[in-house]
């Protein structure tokens, strides 16, 4: 099933003393561009949260906020520098003897010095952690994929009719191409017996001329290729793995094949088809812009 390149995931778990929040948001990119914000206690999972995208998406600039807290208060404790307390006292009490003042400090005083308390977290299981990341990463990117391929559905059924136009465009190309030759051949004629007057033609002549003009104008082999691709694409369609770059590639060799016959074609109305042509493979191919 073909799948979009945007959409977005949320997710929320908790479990083994940690509440996990994240939002996936995924946007058009040529490759898979994987961006991680969370805080820097947490950025070492960094690695094995690109790691669980890369086995989902292949491609899109996926942005991804990662919320991690911790649901058990208790694992916080103050740490006391007595040391520094201590060293902070001696010389807050010779200060207050220099300068004759009264030396009196409270303990509050004492905690408002510098480093001299601080809290400090106990020392972390990452492995826990990621346990509960991981299911948090999943839920959201079951959430992303799940509207990814909502809007792929859409974008394949445009890509198809598109190219059942194109299809449909290439058959009337194929069936004018001959009266072009045929339109040719008779014009040629009536040329040359205004010139001759009752002059007799050469019919062999005329026949090597109209030889060589269909042979310059022939788009068969277009035709065929064209048509090749046209089945392509709609196979690619109903592909269950990522076809967006392929399909990008397919397309400019339509373009390729549509633009040989625009320069072979001698005719008005085959210009017209081809223009119309041209016109789908655009739209086709800003679709396909938005296809993993």
């Amino acid at each position: 099933m073909v799948r979009s390149m945007t959409g977005f995931g949320r997710s929320q778990v908790g479990g083994l003393g940690y509440m996990v929040s994240c939002e996936i948001r995924g946007v058009n990119h040529r490759f898979l561009d994987v961006h991680i914000r969370t805080s820097r206690r947490y950025s070492i999972l960094e690695e094995k949260v690109k790691e669980e995208v890369k086995q989902k998406l292949t491609r899109g600039r996926i942005e991804i906020s990662l919320n991690i807290e911790k649901s058990d208060d208790s694992q916080r404790t103050i740490k006391v520098d007595k040391g520094l307390a201590l060293a902070y006292y001696n010389y807050l009490k010779e200060l207050a003897e220099n300068l004759n003042i009264s030396p009196e400090i409270s303990v509050i005083d004492v905690f408002r010095l510098p480093e001299v308390f601080s809290l400090e977290d106990e020392e972390e299981n990452l492995d826990v952690v990621w346990q509960v990341v991981r299911e948090a990463i999943s839920q959201a990117l079951a959430s992303l994929i799940e509207m990814r391929t909502r809007e792929g559905i859409n974008l394949s059924r445009d890509i198809l009719a598109r190219n059942q136009v194109i299809l449909q465009a290439v058959e009337v190309l194929e069936a004018r191409s001959p009266l072009v030759v045929q339109e040719y051949q008779n014009k040629l004629k009536s040329r040359i017996a205004e010139l001759l007057g009752n002059e007799a033609m050469d019919e062999q002549r005329i026949l090597q001329e109209v030889a060589l003009f269909a042979d310059r104008v022939s788009v068969t082999e277009e035709m065929v290729r064209l048509k090749s691709h046209i089945a392509h694409l709609e196979e690619l369609m109903h592909s269950n793995e990522p076809v967006g770059r392929k399909c990008d590639f397919l397309v400019q060799e339509m373009f390729r094949e549509i633009n040989t016959v625009s320069s072979k074609a001698n005719d008005l109305e085959m210009n017209r088809v081809v223009v119309e042509v041209k016109a789908e493979l655009e739209k086709i191919r800003e679709q396909l812009q938005n296809i993993e």
